[in-house]
């Protein structure tokens, strides 16, 4: 017998936004298919935090659960970055991946496609952003703009020679050496 985890989230807790639908819906599922299973809700989560979210993969990643069903994809991640991620991983450990709403199951064929287009769409967004950002680099060249942090006042001294260039002058010196050629080191730290 399979034993489930059943994720509900919502973003605020304000009175109009509850998890009892999702609870209900995901309840009725796992009793309908005879499953045993757990119930995590997720209340008034921000971007960066969702403990009950961390607390619910730990235990997916050890094992406690032979899978996990969301309402919708949306109630488990935010993007669809995430969403790939997160499901790749408990893909990867066995562990299934069930959203009642979107009628996704990603343990089964049909389910391992749609994962497959959504990892499509996410590497075609991530593309898009980078695309974006290059012309938008380029752009402000073009205008006369500086790219990168504004200058700060440890930049106005000049910085030591010493750390990961100077061993790196190291290292090109003694292949030099190696072959008979001897230059003094200021000349590799150009």
């Amino acid at each position: 017998m399979k034993h489930l985890a059943l994720y509900a989230r919502v973003s605020q807790v304000n009175g109009s936004q509850t998890t009892e639908n999702q609870r209900i819906r995901l309840v009725e599922y796992a009793e309908r298919s005879g499953y045993t299973y757990d119930v995590y809700e997720e209340q008034e989560s921000t971007r960066k935090t969702r403990p009950v979210k961390q607390e619910l993969l730990t235990k997916l990643r050890t094992g406690v659960y032979d899978a996990v069903v969301v309402y919708k994809l949306d109630r488990w991640a935010r993007s669809s970055t995430e969403l790939i991620l997160d499901t790749k991983e408990l893909l990867d450990k066995g562990v299934g991946f069930i959203s009642l709403s979107d009628n996704i199951d990603f343990g089964s064929a049909s389910g391992k496609l749609h994962f497959q287009i959504l990892s499509a769409f996410a590497e075609f967004e991530r593309e898009l952003i980078r695309e974006r950002t290059m012309e938008g680099l380029r752009r402000a060249k073009m205008q006369g703009k500086k790219a990168g942090r504004p200058k700060g006042s440890k930049d106005s001294k000049r910085r030591k020679r010493s750390g990961y260039i100077l061993r790196e002058a190291k290292k090109r010196k003694q292949a030099e050496v190696e072959t008979g050629i001897h230059k003094p080191i200021a000349f590799y730290l150009n």
